[in-house]
């Protein structure tokens, strides 16, 4: 099982991840949910997978973020601690 890539990302999925803030108006208290999180080194399932947070979601595929969604959205893949 990997662990999630937090350097060298693609610039396309930089630029994704962004904008999914801005449109989802994803809050600074959510980013450092997010940001603590990380910094355990969680490992995550090699295909699609996903994590709830109180105000997103966030959702991803192996190694990599993919998205954010809204905690109206329904995500796919396994549910991580």
């Amino acid at each position: 099982m990997p662990q999630i890539q937090r350097l060298n990302l693609p610039e396309a999925l930089l630029r994704h991840l962004a904008l999914r803030i801005h449109q989802r108006e994803i809050n600074e208290h959510a980013l450092k949910a997010l940001a603590a999180w990380l910094d355990k080194m969680p490992v995550v399932p090699a295909g699609s997978w996903y994590k709830r947070f109180q105000t997103m979601t966030v959702c991803g595929e192996g190694e990599l973020i993919k998205t954010f969604l809204t905690p109206r959205q329904t995500p796919v893949g396994k549910e991580v601690e």
